[in-house]
């Protein structure tokens, strides 16, 4: 096999609200960190240990301007992309590394606008029955109500 592969898929919650760049010409990215989470219990003390991976991603385009609109910190989201690694120099000339996830594709799981207008919607009030004279709405054995 002489190909290669460069594919990550990721389920987990933004760690903050998209950060956006604008360019000249009417490109732009958006930028956030995607948390997902390991959990395992400690085999010496039982104990259950939560582990945390943060993921740097980044959106280009039409992509980043529809995460910037529906989705905020603490939503679910998958994601397909690939692993880009990048160096540049710092203002202080030191070099600075990253490493980030460039999405290719995207689903949206839960977002908290979606969840916050599901609260909005009032409930009507039931009417409860309060009728406890049992005596009153006795059928008889075999006698079906519809």
């Amino acid at each position: 096999m002489n190909g290669t592969l460069n594919k990550v898929m990721l389920i987990g919650f933004l760690g903050d609200d998209i950060k956006m760049h604008y360019f000249d010409g009417g490109n732009c990215i958006g930028r956030f960190q995607l948390a997902t989470n390991e959990v395992y219990i400690n085999k010496t003390t039982n104990e259950k240990i939560t582990s945390t991976e943060w993921h740097n991603l980044v959106v280009r385009n039409k992509a980043a301007e529809l995460c910037e609109k529906y989705l905020s910190k603490g939503d679910k989201i998958y994601v397909e992309g690939r692993i880009k690694s990048r160096q540049w120099q710092s203002e202080d000339g030191s070099t600075k590394h990253t490493t980030e996830i460039q999405v290719t594709e995207f689903t949206f799981l839960s977002t908290k606008k979606d969840t916050e207008s599901n609260k909005q919607i009032p409930v009507p009030d039931v009417p409860k029955n309060t009728n406890f004279d049992t005596d009153k709405n006795v059928l008889p054995i075999n006698d079906l109500p519809f």
